[in-house]
């Protein structure tokens, strides 16, 4: 039980840091994102995320908290609702939201 206490409190700190950083280190990518390093590692060799490298001979991965968000923000699925609402404009405009026809 004590063990568990611990643990619990560590992840708070963790989290709780992690709340006031703005440049995140994978670790902290791997935290904020839920993604396993190994994932997170696939995604920057691939250029398929949003990452800076450090200067100097340690070449440390970094990761900006806002663009690290809006990355992973950026593929929004629309609900039912929007669906028909969209469906009900074109059905009765021929036109799609965007002022296109389709």
């Amino acid at each position: 039980m004590e063990k568990t206490i611990l643990d619990e409190l560590q992840q708070i700190k963790q989290l709780t840091v992690l709340g006031a950083k703005q440049a995140l280190t994978m670790d902290d990518a791997a935290l904020l994102t839920g993604l396993s390093k190994s994932h997170l590692y696939k995604l920057v060799c691939g250029k398929k995320i949003p990452y800076y490298k450090s200067a100097g001979g340690a070449k440390r991965t970094y990761f900006d908290k806002g663009e690290l968000t809006a990355w992973l923000l950026q593929h929004r699925v629309k609900t039912a609702d929007e669906l028909e609402t969209e469906a009900a404009t074109f059905v009765v405009t021929g036109k799609t939201r965007k002022g296109g026809k389709k």
